[in-house]
């Protein structure tokens, strides 16, 4: 009888054991794959639009976003319950309290919401192809409350991570921060991908607006790791994240045979469309990093100003040569990813010009840009980058100081 009860209290507490592995241990894999997952299957799902079409809801690109919103929102979701009725006071401690009885981590309340509201999507996205057949345009209602979802999983993610390396000691500080820079480097990934209309290709990359929306979109997260971040350089870290996972995506996706199954199709591709080779944010996330070290002491606005000005000087400097370098490759360019276009898409000599350069036109008889360079009307453009590449870096800046004191 001792034997058996025995027996009984070990399988108990071995159930326990598990139960407490999945809720608490497994969690932070689990999200940062779900974070990784959404944004690659995000961009696998933009190549299977260029290159095929929007054939079914059940496509592989779909299923795997899905596949890692669930995973996600499930587990985030076993923590709060084992937090919440079976955790000690210590691992309830660590937690933000919901509706007087659920106790769960920020980062997991968030994941949980990005869930709902991506599944949740889903057949209202079916239902409005249905309705209204294909979209006109990227920002359709159910494509924006989808896109809600996978930015919401993603900054959960990345909460999790800082608040793992917040709480973390001298032993394993290092790992937990270097997973919250990976973490916040898919996000410059993802919010990357939601400007890729604008910014994506490197025909672009000499417009005025494409240094305005850099500007005011990467300074605000790369001040904010910069702050935040443990390690020595996390910045360049999440920059650096950003541009394999991109270069990742570009060789594998220009392997993968596809074939156009919507009309018009002007562009007889043959393989999936990669996204092109990544903006070169390392360079400009290397002197953040420097800056935020020298000036940490200093005025704040001094640091977003310094941050400001050096995030356009050094893009400017490094895109601008850099993009044209791309443009001069043949097309399809397998190494860069460069060239590969839309099967509706007639090709021409404009797919080697800049576009959007002021003091070019378009020239129908030619089907591409002529002109020279209008340097004074680029040079006010480039002042206006800057000013906005300030005022976003001082948000991230602030951003960033409040996320050094998440430790839940």
């Amino acid at each position: 009888m001792a034997t058996a009860l025995i027996e009984q209290g070990e399988t108990a507490a071995g159930r326990r054991s598990l139960g407490r592995t999945l809720a608490l241990d497994a969690t932070i894999p689990a999200v940062l794959f779900a974070s990784a997952a959404i944004v690659i299957g995000l961009h696998w799902d933009i190549a299977w639009h260029r290159a095929i079409g929007r054939d079914t809801f059940w496509s592989p690109p779909h299923v795997l976003e899905q596949v890692a919103a669930s995973v996600a929102g499930l587990l985030c979701g076993w923590r709060v319950l084992y937090t919440s009725f079976w955790g000690t006071d210590a691992d309830r401690a660590a937690c933000v309290r919901w509706w007087r009885m659920f106790y769960g981590p920020l980062g997991g309340w968030v994941c949980i919401w990005g869930t709902i509201a991506m599944i949740t999507s889903a057949p209202f996205d079916d239902w409005w192809h249905s309705a209204y057949g294909l979209d006109v345009e990227i920002l359709t209602p159910p494509h924006v409350f989808l896109l809600s979802g996978m930015v919401s999983v993603q900054l959960g993610a990345m909460l999790m991570m800082l608040a793992e390396q917040n709480r973390a000691g001298a032993a394993s500080g290092n790992r937990r921060a270097l997973l919250f820079c990976t973490s916040m480097g898919l996000i410059v990934l993802m919010f990357a991908t939601m400007v890729f209309e604008y910014a994506g290709v490197p025909n672009f990359h000499r417009s005025p607006l494409f240094y305005q929306i850099t500007g005011g979109l990467f300074p605000l997260l790369l001040l904010a790791v910069s702050r935040a971040g443990r390690l020595r350089f996390p910045a360049t870290v999440a920059a650096a994240t950003y541009m394999v996972v991109m270069l990742g995506l570009d060789w594998v996706l220009a392997l993968v045979p596809a074939t156009p199954m919507l009309a018009p199709i002007y562009n007889q591709v043959t393989t999936l469309v990669p996204p092109g080779f990544p903006i070169l944010l390392i360079a400009p996330a290397l002197v953040i990093d420097v800056l935020a070290q020298r000036l940490a002491s200093r005025n704040v606005w001094l640091l977003a100003a310094a941050s400001g000005v050096a995030f356009v000087v050094v893009l400017v400097t490094v895109q601008w040569p850099f993009s044209g370098f791309l443009l001069s490759l043949e097309q399809p360019n397998y190494l860069t990813g460069t060239g590969y276009w839309d099967y509706t898409e007639r090709l021409g000599p404009w797919t080697t010009a800049f576009f959007d350069v002021p003091g070019y036109q378009w020239d129908p008889a030619a089907r591409t840009m002529v002109g020279s360079l209008d340097v004074a009307a680029m040079a006010r453009a480039l002042l206006v980058a800057t000013g906005i590449a300030i005022v976003a870096s001082r948000l991230g800046i602030a951003w960033g100081d409040w996320m050094r004191r998440v430790q839940r």
